[in-house]
């Protein structure tokens, strides 16, 4: 009896002896330095940096932890309430550790094995675990690990206050799919600040404290609903809800508001653009203690100039105009002909890319699809020709008079096509006859001057010869008519008496990078823009002719509140065009929208709005264009697929009235009927002076007359591109320096 005894008694006083031992080598540091009272005072967990649409929605974040922080004030007391009942009831009667808790977890836990009795640690040890993480150490990992959280959750009681502890632990707990911190899950799963938060969803999330995945509603509905109704009980029964209170929550279905930006962001391509200059800005700022400041950990708010409303309009305008269409594309290389199309060109490519040992391997992959993007297990060649079929698309829309960057739409799916369409550079087409047009109002040419309709042939270019799109010829076109049915050969001959110099010249001054190539061709727009380069280029149109650069940024704040950013609007613009130049080619440009090629966004959609704009359809209909504009707001599209050799079979699709034109007509359409948009993008253009209405008044087209018939016999309709400065017949000045009257 005596020797039960003292093996009864050695036990636990080995067991004391032990942890008395363990507390002190802890503390000594034997297991690593403790964090001290000035570290913890000065705690700051990386926060995520918020961007803001220009309406103040958090539109997207910059993290390493998608966290973002919130104060005390504003927390609900109910969520406050669910927090302590469920985790920690005597949270207000302790000072870090609870003695009470501690013995409740040896006997049931230990000694009769419930399962169900919960756990031993305060929220002040919790938060400890939260910011200083656990460490492995074998054996020892348990013991070491819940002396070290016990230790500092004491310093945490003394230099903190239960609020400031609670706010800091609602700050930094997870909650799965790499959420931490209550504002972050709120959003998630919300789409909502924390101090929106009703009663039920706050129990919902302080469910989720318990098993972040298990409980997890978007995953587990049944399970997080189960768990919500617990917490709910035990607020009842802590007193922070009443019987009849918990009853009616009991019964409420959970509702959620599920929203997982980093998955599936409408502004996806947009923040890329917006990190990339907020990186810029940030490299010469530094914090009040010489550091630079750090977009993924610094909880910075960043200020944008995208108009919410507008990017949702454009978006839903890509789901409802593009899925029929690419099931139209597919379609075109269903039949053999098109699969063997196909296969060569996958075959070129895997053989560009040196792939060609890799093409028969298996890759687990994001599948594109408009109906639901899947995960899917696919070979590299089949990949290839799926990509080769998809049909993308780009859209932009920015303020002419600033270079606010509204609306960025760079593609269909961020997140399985994350190439940027609106800085991807293609064939403008018939988008580009605006610039040369505008050149020769600057030269002084007159927009009721005639230029002939005739087939041409240039002999040195290989017999190249100008087609117009509807294949009709003679007669004569007005140069406004040209532009507004974008007649080709008319343009062409415009071409011929401005000159390529002079077109080069308003090129670059318009802002576009790619160097024009001094081909006849040219004139018909085989030159390459990107989207973003011709919505500065037409914004020059809409703006009274001044050239502004795009932007996304307006301020970048710091977490206290001060603002350490703030975009300065120029004083000063670079002009380009001269104040009746502009005039013009807004009339113009109104008559190729009101009655050309651009007309379907009157007669078939319904678009009353003052609107200029051109379409462009490159060769084979490899690129459809569309650009529209009026003095508050440029918007261009383009779409087409990620290769030329890839087309549309007809114009019916895949020019750029029926492609690229109704994406922008369905967003206009939508501004139309959004009374807040409507107010603010339906500027009207200014009224025409009587001086330059009446260089309009001329018919668009006529036939020739008596003399132009009888000059026709004497001319030759085969040219050459030669550089003379007096060339004989038709060879007008083709590519001579002229000077522009400005």
């Amino acid at each position: 009896m005596r020797k039960a005894a003292k093996v009864i008694l050695f036990i636990p006083a080995a067991v004391l002896i032990f942890f008395i031992f363990l507390i002190l080598a802890v503390r000594l540091g034997a297991f690593g330095r403790l964090p001290g009272e000035e570290e913890l005072r000065s705690y700051r967990g990386a926060t995520a940096s918020l961007v803001l649409s220009e309406d103040g929605r958090i539109i997207g974040r910059y993290f390493h932890q998608n966290r973002t922080n919130v104060s005390y004030n504003h927390l609900p007391q109910h969520l406050v309430g669910a927090l302590v009942a469920t985790e920690d009831a005597r949270f207000y009667r302790h000072r870090g550790i609870d003695a009470r808790s501690l013995a409740r977890v040896a006997l049931r836990s230990v000694i009769l094995n419930d399962p169900g009795s919960g756990g031993g640690s305060t929220i002040s040890q919790q938060l400890a675990k939260n910011i200083f993480g656990r460490e492995r150490r074998g054996l020892l990992s348990l013991p070491v690990n819940k002396v070290r959280e016990s230790l500092i959750a004491l310093r945490l009681e003394r230099l903190y206050t239960k609020e400031e502890i609670l706010t800091l632990y609602l700050n930094t707990v997870p909650f799965g799919e790499n959420v931490y911190g209550i504002e972050a899950a709120s959003r998630r799963y919300f789409d909502k600040g924390t101090e929106h938060l009703t009663v039920d969803e706050s129990a919902m999330l302080v469910g989720m404290l318990a098993a972040n995945t298990l409980y997890n509603p978007r995953l587990f509905p049944e399970r997080a609903l189960r768990r919500r109704n617990i917490v709910i009980s035990r607020m009842e029964g802590q007193g922070y809800l009443q019987p009849e209170e918990a009853d009616s929550i009991t019964s409420l279905p959970l509702a959620l508001d599920y929203v997982n930006l980093e998955a599936a962001n409408p502004a996806g391509y947009f923040l890329v653009q917006v990190r990339r200059e907020a990186e810029s800005i940030l490299e010469g700022v530094y914090d009040a203690t010489g550091r630079r400041w750090k977009l993924e950990e610094d909880g910075l708010l960043i200020n944008t100039t995208l108009n919410q409303r507008l990017q949702n309009h454009a978006v839903k305008s890509f789901h409802r105009h593009l899925p029929p269409l690419q099931e139209i594309l597919r379609s075109h290389y269903s039949t053999r002909a098109g699969e063997m199309l196909l296969n060569d060109i996958a075959q070129r490519e895997i053989q560009r890319l040196n792939l060609t040992e890799r093409a028969s391997d298996t890759v687990f992959m994001r599948v594109f699809d408009w109906e639901g993007s899947y995960n899917s297990s696919i070979t590299v060649y089949d990949s290839l020709l799926q990509a080769l079929t998809l049909l993308h698309a780009g859209m932009m829309a920015m303020d002419p008079l600033t270079g606010a960057v509204r609306m960025y739409l760079g593609g269909i799916d961020h997140h399985t096509q994350p190439f940027d369409q609106v800085t991807a550079r293609r064939q403008m087409a018939s988008a580009f006859k605006p610039v040369l047009y505008a050149t020769a109002l600057e030269m002084g040419i007159r927009p009721c001057k005639y230029y002939d309709n005739d087939s041409i042939v240039v002999e040195d270019y290989d017999n190249w010869t100008p087609v117009n799109y509807s294949r009709e010829y003679g007669g004569q076109y007005s140069m406004a008519g040209a532009l507004a049915a974008s007649m080709n050969i008319p343009t062409f001959n415009l071409f011929l008496e401005v000159g390529y110099d002079d077109v080069e010249h308003m090129w670059d001054e318009m802002g576009f990078s790619f160097p024009l190539a001094k081909t006849p061709a040219l004139a018909l727009g085989t030159a390459e823009a990107s989207i973003r380069e011709a919505a500065v280029a037409y914004a020059v149109f809409a703006n009274g002719g001044y050239r502004v650069e795009p932007y996304t940024i307006v301020s970048i704040q710091a977490p206290d509140g001060e603002v350490i950013y703030h975009r300065e609007q120029s004083v000063t613009a670079n002009r380009i065009l001269s104040g009746q130049s502009v005039i013009l080619m807004n009339a113009m440009l109104q008559k190729a929208v009101n009655e050309g090629t651009g007309a379907t966004m009157r007669s078939a959609y319904g678009v009353t709005l003052p609107l200029a704009g051109k379409t462009g359809t490159s060769q084979n209909h490899a690129d459809a264009w569309f650009a529209a504009y009026n003095p508050s707001l440029v918007i261009v599209s383009r779409a087409g697929s990620s290769t030329r050799a890839v087309h549309f079979v007809h114009g019916a699709h895949g020019s750029g009235a029926a492609l690229a034109l109704p994406l922008v007509a369905h967003t206009m359409r939508a501004v139309q009927q959004d009374r807040i948009l409507n107010n603010r993008f339906a500027s009207v253009f200014p009224d025409l002076p009587p001086a330059l209405e009446m260089m309009l008044q001329c018919p668009d087209y006529r036939e020739k007359g008596v003399m132009d018939r009888f000059l026709d016999r004497f001319r030759d309709d085969v040219i050459t591109f030669t550089e003379q400065e007096t060339p004989p017949r038709r060879r007008i000045w083709p590519f001579s320096r002229r000077r522009s009257r400005r």
